[in-house]
């Protein structure tokens, strides 16, 4: 069983399939998550609708007890993100403590505004590329450079969730739970 904590992110708007894969992804391969609201609500309402209760409220100052941040897109959800000071430090403080801070979708516009990105490759939804003004872009389901992980859409977060697995375990465990789901990507 991993030792391994990952905090996930997640606001009013946020794409739902992003948040719940990961954190699901990453409870089978036995990695704590944390899902993490970011705002008032005790409930968080998604970009479709479906209503979410997060497990807690963001608090940086517990930021540091998990090796990794994870940034789900959704148009509503990654601006409220952009807006909170205390989400763009707190993916400052991971980078400084040497941990992975992963985004998908319209995740990387969180990362840019907390002003890391610049000379980093990543990917994103192809939407977003024009907010994206810093860095390398590239058009792969899923890139990594150095402690960034970062994925294009719903369509990818199965692949983006398992690189997680990876990253902060191994890719044996990512193969298994892959193999578990019947996960063939």
């Amino acid at each position: 069983m991993s030792k391994k904590n990952v905090c996930v992110l997640i606001a009013d708007g946020t794409e739902e399939m992003e948040a719940v894969i990961v954190v699901d992804v990453l409870r089978r391969a036995g990695i704590g998550t944390f899902l993490a609201g970011v705002g008032e609500g005790r409930l968080v309402t998604t970009s479709r609708g479906v209503r979410i209760a997060p497990d807690g409220v963001w608090d940086p100052a517990e930021g540091m007890r998990f090796d990794a941040l994870v940034v789900p897109g959704g148009v509503g959800g990654t601006q409220a993100m952009r807006e909170d000071a205390s989400v763009q430090q707190g993916i400052r403080d991971f980078l400084a403590a040497g941990k992975l801070v992963a985004a998908i979708c319209a995740g990387p516009t969180v990362l840019q505004a907390a002003g890391v990105l610049a000379g980093k490759t990543y990917t994103s939804h192809p939407n977003s590329r024009a907010e994206l003004t810093v860095g390398t872009w590239v058009d792969e389901p899923v890139v990594r450079d150095g402690q960034f992980l970062t994925s294009q859409a719903p369509g990818t977060a199965f692949a983006f969730a398992l690189a997680l697995v990876e990253t902060l375990d191994s890719a044996e465990t990512a193969r298994k739970v892959a193999a578990g789901m019947h996960y063939k990507g």
